[in-house]
């Protein structure tokens, strides 16, 4: 079975992309059991709690990352630096997840034989 990474890249509002990704990886996730996800860039945005999609009349499907490790999906990574860049150098996200250095997410990313970008 190919190992499949899963990368958020997009913002939560103004593109289906996250929501289309998160879809898939779900449905996805019936079919393997070797599977990596990563929030890079504006994707890191995808996992900050409190976000208020009704006021720009957006699906709220933000939570709904919370449900990953029901799905057995717990190789989960944020880029440290899109959080520093976005001044979440803290944050507090919806899921349990690694925060990494560019080089640390690079080098597991490397480890899939499919990447999909969302």
């Amino acid at each position: 079975m190919k190992r499949v990474a899963w990368v958020f890249t997009s913002a939560p509002h103004g593109s289906s992309a996250g929501r289309e990704g998160l879809d898939a990886l779900l449905a996805a996730s019936a079919l393997s059991e070797e599977m990596g996800v990563f929030f890079i860039g504006d994707g890191v945005l995808q996992l900050l709690p409190e976000q208020q999609p009704a006021k720009i009349l957006a699906r709220d499907y933000i939570a709904t990352f919370r449900v990953l490790p029901l799905y057995d999906i717990d190789r989960i990574w944020v880029c440290a630096r899109s959080l520093r860049e976005r001044g979440l150098a803290s944050p507090t996200l919806v899921l349990e997840a690694d925060i990494a250095e560019p080089d640390a997410w690079r080098a597991r990313l490397n480890d899939y034989d499919v990447v999909l970008t969302f």
